[in-house]
């Protein structure tokens, strides 16, 4: 029996409120949401990282996180939404089983991400741009 939560729910070991599932995926509310509505959406095997979701699941998780945010504008009367997976711990990731949030958003809601932005050094911007270019060839082809 695993430990992980997320299993668990997908299992059936621990109640949630769940408003999608199919083969691939499962979709509950947050138990402690940012606003009201805000909903996770995750593979239903396990997978820390999201490196290694195939791409079949990924794609659905996408696909559904996307609706779920569409439908939460209109039923909650939401003026947009967020989509965020976060992977690693030193990204933000707390449950060690990949999910991407849908966070249904207000104009004044008071939540903030807290993103910084840099500047990039002289030529840097290009080399690491030259660089993805070249790994993502080699990989994806």
């Amino acid at each position: 029996m695993s430990d992980c939560i997320f299993c668990k729910i997908v299992g059936g070991e621990i109640p949630a409120r769940k408003i999608y599932e199919d083969e691939l995926i499962c979709a509950f509310l947050d138990i402690s949401p940012i606003n009201f509505g805000h909903v996770l959406v995750i593979p239903k095997e396990h997978h820390q990282s999201a490196s290694t979701v195939p791409e079949a699941t990924a794609g659905r998780m996408f696909a559904v996180a996307s609706r779920i945010g569409i439908l939460l504008k209109r039923r909650e009367e939401y003026d947009g939404y967020n989509l965020h997976l976060a992977d690693g711990t030193v990204a933000g990731q707390v449950v060690m089983h990949v999910h991407m949030h849908v966070v249904p958003r207000g104009a004044e809601d008071g939540f903030r991400w807290n993103w910084r932005q840099l500047a990039y050094p002289e030529g840097m911007a290009d080399e690491i741009a030259a660089s993805l270019r070249a790994k993502l060839a080699e990989k994806i082809g």
